[in-house]
């Protein structure tokens, strides 16, 4: 049909009418590509077309083979003229527009009604697509008739004109040009273009959900109405130990076990949808996932989102929240947490007990108005003059951003510290504290520390705190006075180093500075250390450094000129009494032993004369011999006296320590003193036991200080009277009491008995150096014992002797 109508158009006279036949020839080809439901529409038309076409060429060669009659071929050629105006009316009998490049042209031919189809007057309007075109539908004709031109590919696109027009243009390559039909579609063809439309987005759409489930980690499934599995993803795959998603659909793995997939089947079945948190078994591990499903047509998906991190997170966060609450129950602090619908949300015992609140009405979770309310009635807030601004200002805690800080005082005397704290999701939290022993405490503190600054500033001893850093914190007017120094400098609290420099030029001495300056700065092995300054004007000062609990240091200088001088005076009297009576016990000891030589000889002879070898002596003689002997005697054993004690005094003496019978030494002792109490008429009155015993002592010794108790209990009795020795065992000592009926000791010679050469007759008949209850007491202490006297003037007196039962053990002891 082509190759009849180029022929037809060859021989046509007008080129316009050439023009039409060839532009008809070019859409004959495009006619063919429409589809059947337009070709079932235009294939009569264009079957008369064609066979007209072909009549009139067969006749046109007949009548120029002729070339009999011209005009005959004029009016056939009218005849055909008219017929292809008719078929072209046909052809655009909708709105639709041509345009074609023939090849090797850019300029193209326009046919149709182009007023019609885009409202604009002049035809080559046509082509500037964005002027009624959107700019994207613009591009993408502009790129599709650009590939037609190039390449020859088709197009068939769908757009809307910018005045909401649906236009179909479809682009074919037919016979070396690039023709493009441009056509408003309406009814039918609108309808399905609107369909194929819909369709191919919806293709696109489901293409792009699928895609995204593919993708997405969480398990996501498809089910129809029997419960089979109609589309499962990768993931869900995966959970279910699936090689891939096809073989968990072909294998209708399930992802929920038989009780979950039970529940989530009846939810579905009731409420069309399902939503749970549930525990999932995926790689063999145990995990959490929020699972829902919807019924949708005519099946139901779901989707399982693993809350794995999200449940840990929660219960962590509820066992925080618990931990919590437990921690503020152990507070002694009163907590009290309102939401943000200003509703009592949480309190500890503390706060209940506090205010002494019912549980039952704080469980009630009241609002904070309805508590303060009570509170009020109850009188235990403060009181306010307009309690309703007190508590619309304690409110705007709700508002606030930052805590705010109170102090409320009740009517009982009691002091509160109130804390609000607005809380992040809405609501304040209440913080209560009891200051009130806390206030009292810094009132008392204060008070103390007031008191502390007079005593320090009235005190004569300087007095000086350095803090840990080294620096002077305190200081009272006696430590700037007694070092020469200015208030305003160490008001600025110098470094002890300073303080130091300043001190120098009354004393300079490096190593006892170097000790001060450690006892400030040390950190540990902190210990108060004396010093004693001797500072170049003469004075002396007695310093101590003391540790302060807070890591400070406090220096105390206090001025001893005058005692160090007292104390020197007295130390050299000390001495010269100490050298004088070292003096008198070596005079003592040496004239002891001087006389002691002599005095054996004359007992000697005493003792020669005496003996009847010698010859008789007259009665005179023999009367003076026997005066010879018993002075000699009595010189002899005072020697020995003083000698005893200058030998104990200097530490010479050595006991000789054995088993010491009581008994035998009571008697030896009585057996010495038997003449005298034969001359004084004094009767001895010995009470011992005669189970006694023994202990450890020396033997000679108890025998010398029974003896010269004795001895000294005669020299005070007088004649006709009774003295009393008795012995007592403990566990731990054997006691000596020699008791007299003489005339007493007054009360202030009683401390001097035991003094060498004190004697005090006291009206009584003693005569003597002295040394006998000093001697005594000496032996006693000597086996580490004590010696007591007890005295009543005119009644009597009674010297009592501990000593220890066992030496071995005291000297132990005393080791």
């Amino acid at each position: 049909m082509g190759t009849l109508v180029g022929a037809v158009g060859l021989g046509l006279a007008r080129p316009a009418q050439a023009a039409d036949l060839s532009f008809l020839h070019a859409m004959t080809a495009v006619l063919a590509d429409l589809n059947h439901q337009e070709f079932a529409a235009l294939t009569a038309a264009l079957s008369l077309l064609g066979f007209s076409v072909v009549a009139a060429i067969l006749l046109m060669r007949t009548r120029l083979r002729a070339a009999q009659n011209e005009a005959g071929l004029r009016r056939e050629i009218q005849r055909l003229h008219n017929e292809a105006d008719r078929y072209r009316s046909l052809l655009f009998a909708e709105p639709q527009v041509l345009i074609a490049w023939p090849a090797g042209e850019d300029r193209p031919q326009i046919s149709g009604d182009v007023a019609a189809l885009t409202a604009h007057e002049s035809p080559q309007r046509i082509l500037a697509f964005g002027t009624w075109l959107p700019p994207a539908p613009a591009l993408q004709m502009d790129r599709a008739i650009g590939t037609l031109r190039e390449s020859g590919e088709g197009f068939l696109l769908n757009l809307t004109t910018s005045s909401g027009h649906a236009v179909e243009a479809l682009g074919r390559a037919i016979g070396g040009q690039a023709i493009v039909r441009i056509r408003e579609l309406s009814g039918v063809r609108k309808e399905l273009a609107e369909t194929n439309l819909r369709h191919k987005a919806l293709l696109q759409e489901t293409e792009m959900l699928r895609g995204f489930a593919q993708a997405a980690p969480w398990p996501i499934w498809a089910k129809r109405v029997d419960g089979g599995l109609q589309f499962a993803n990768g993931a869900y795959a995966k959970a279910t130990d699936a090689a891939n998603s096809q073989d968990a659909i072909e294998r209708n793995l399930e992802l929920l076990d038989s009780g979950d997939r039970g529940d989530m089947e009846r939810a579905l079945n009731e409420t069309a949808a399902f939503t749970a948190r549930l525990p999932i078994v995926v790689g063999g591990e145990r995990r959490f996932y929020d699972v829902q499903a919807l019924n949708v047509g005519g099946g139901s998906v779901g989707m399982a989102i693993d809350a794995s991190e999200a449940n840990a997170l929660s219960e962590a966060l509820v066992r925080m929240a618990e931990g919590h609450r437990r921690t503020l129950d152990q507070l002694s602090s009163g907590v009290a947490v309102f939401d943000g619908r200003r509703r009592l949300a949480f309190y500890n015992d503390s706060y209940r007990r506090l205010w002494d609140l019912d549980r039952a009405f704080l469980d009630g979770n009241p609002d904070d108005s309805s508590v303060l309310d009570r509170l009020r009635a109850a009188r235990k807030l403060p009181e306010q003059p307009d309690f309703r601004a007190w508590k619309a200002k304690l409110h705007e805690a709700y508002r606030a951003v930052e805590a705010e800080k109170d102090t409320w005082y009740l009517p009982d005397g009691r002091a509160l510290s109130v804390v609000t704290t607005p809380n992040p999701e809405g609501g304040v939290t209440y913080l209560f504290d009891d200051v009130t022993e806390s206030l009292d405490l810094a009132r008392r503190f204060d008070g103390l520390i007031r008191v502390q600054r007079e005593t320090l500033d009235n005190l004569a001893e300087a007095v000086a705190v350095f803090g840990s850093n080294g620096r002077a914190r305190l200081f009272n007017p006696a430590f700037a006075s007694m070092w020469k120094l200015s208030a305003e400098a160490l008001g600025e609290q110098p470094h002890i180093d300073t303080v130091e420099t300043w001190c120098k030029p009354l004393f300079d001495d490096a190593a006892t500075w170097r000790v001060i300056r450690e006892a400030v700065t040390r950190i540990g092995n902190r210990v108060a250390v004396p010093l004693k300054l001797e500072r170049k004007d003469g004075s002396v000062l007695d310093c101590m450094t003391m540790p302060l609990p807070d890591g400070a240091t406090m220096l105390t200088f206090q001025d001893i000129t005058d005692t160090e001088n007292v104390e020197r005076a007295l130390r050299e009297r000390n001495e010269a009494l100490e050298t004088a009576d070292q003096m008198k016990v070596d005079f003592v000891h040496h004239v002891s032993y001087e006389l002691r030589s002599p005095l054996t000889t004359i007992i000697g002879f005493a003792h020669l004369l005496n003996d009847p070898a010698t010859g008789p002596l007259v009665a005179k003689q023999a009367e003076y011999l026997n005066y010879i002997t018993a002075s000699t005697n009595s010189l002899f054993a005072l020697i020995n006296n003083i000698l005893d004690l200058a030998s104990i005094d200097a530490g010479a003496m050595t006991l000789e320590i054995g088993p010491v019978d009581i008994r035998k030494a009571i008697d030896n002792a009585a057996e010495g003193i038997q003449d005298r109490l034969a001359t004084d008429h004094i009767e001895l009155k010995i009470n011992v036991d005669p189970n006694i015993g023994t202990f450890i002592a020396d033997g000679g010794r108890v025998v010398q200080v029974l003896y010269n108790l004795l001895a000294n209990a005669v020299g005070f009795s007088p004649q006709d009277s009774v003295i009393t020795l008795s012995a007592m065992r403990t566990d731990h000592h054997v006691t000596f009491a020699v008791t007299d009926l003489g005339p007493g000791i007054a009360h202030d010679v009683k401390d001097k008995v035991f003094d060498w050469f004190e004697s005090h007759t006291n009206g009584s008949r003693h005569r003597g150096a002295g040394l006998g209850l000093p001697l005594v007491k000496s032996f006693v202490e000597l086996h580490g014992g004590r010696v007591r006297v007890d005295s009543i003037i005119g009644r009597g007196t009674t010297v009592t002797c501990d000593f220890p039962v066992d030496q071995a053990a005291h000297r132990s002891a005393a080791e």
